[in-house]
C-alpha cells in the first residue's frame, strides 16, 4: 500500500466526519452518540494549523482519506498549554495494516520538535487492545483509568489515560 501524510484541509472534512462518524455509531471508542454534518464539525477542524501545537495530519493514498490523527488543547486552563490530548481514528478497513503507527507516530514526531510542547495524552475508552498497542508501541506510559466515565450503547465504559514525554528530552521510536 502506497500512501502519503500530510496536513489535512478544508476539503478533507467530508470524508473526515464519515471516518468519524463511524466510530460516533458503531464503537464506544467515542463518547459523542450523535453522528455530524460536516458543516457541524468546521469549528473542530479550524482549532488545527500546519505549524504549532494543534495539528491535523491525515494519510491518503490517491484522493481517498485512509485515516487522520491529531492534537488538540488539553484542558482549557492557561497551565495546561504546554500539554495536548492526540487522538488517531482510521478507516475501519485500515485498521491493522501499519498505517496507524505511522501517522500517529508522524504526529508524535511534530509534537516533539514543536518546542512549546511538553507532554501528549490519549484517552482509550477500553477495550481496545489496538489502541493501548498502539500507544505503548509509540512510547506511551499508562497514568490513569477512569472508571465507568462514560455510558453508551445502555453500558457504562472506563477510560485509560496514557502520557508521553514530548518535549525532546526522549526520542520516538522509528515507526517508519
Amino acid at each position: 500500500m502506497s500512501f502519503h501524510i500530510r496536513p489535512g484541509r478544508t476539503d478533507d472534512l467530508n470524508q473526515l466526519v464519515q471516518i468519524y462518524n463511524h466510530y460516533v455509531e458503531e464503537t464506544h471508542v467515542t463518547f459523542d452518540t450523535e453522528a455530524f454534518a460536516v458543516n457541524e464539525r468546521i469549528q473542530w477542524f479550524n482549532q488545527f494549523a500546519e505549524a504549532g501545537r494543534y495539528r491535523l495530519l491525515v494519510a491518503e493514498e490517491g484522493e481517498q482519506i485512509l485515516g487522520y490523527a491529531s492534537s488538540a488543547m488539553f484542558k482549557p486552563r492557561a497551565a495546561y498549554s504546554t500539554s495536548v490530548e492526540t487522538t488517531i481514528y482510521l478507516e475501519p478497513a485500515q485498521i491493522g495494516k501499519g498505517i496507524g503507527f505511522q501517522l500517529y507516530g508522524d504526529l508524535i514526531d511534530q509534537l516533539i520538535a514543536e518546542e512549546t510542547v511538553h507532554r501528549a495524552y490519549g484517552g482509550v475508552a477500553v477495550p481496545n487492545d489496538a489502541s493501548v498497542a498502539l500507544h505503548r508501541k509509540l512510547g506511551f506510559e499508562h497514568v490513569a483509568s477512569y472508571h465507568e466515565v462514560g455510558y453508551k450503547f445502555d453500558k457504562f465504559w472506563d477510560v485509560n489515560w496514557y502520557e508521553k514525554d514530548v518535549s525532546g528530552n526522549g526520542k520516538a521510536p522509528d515507526h517508519r
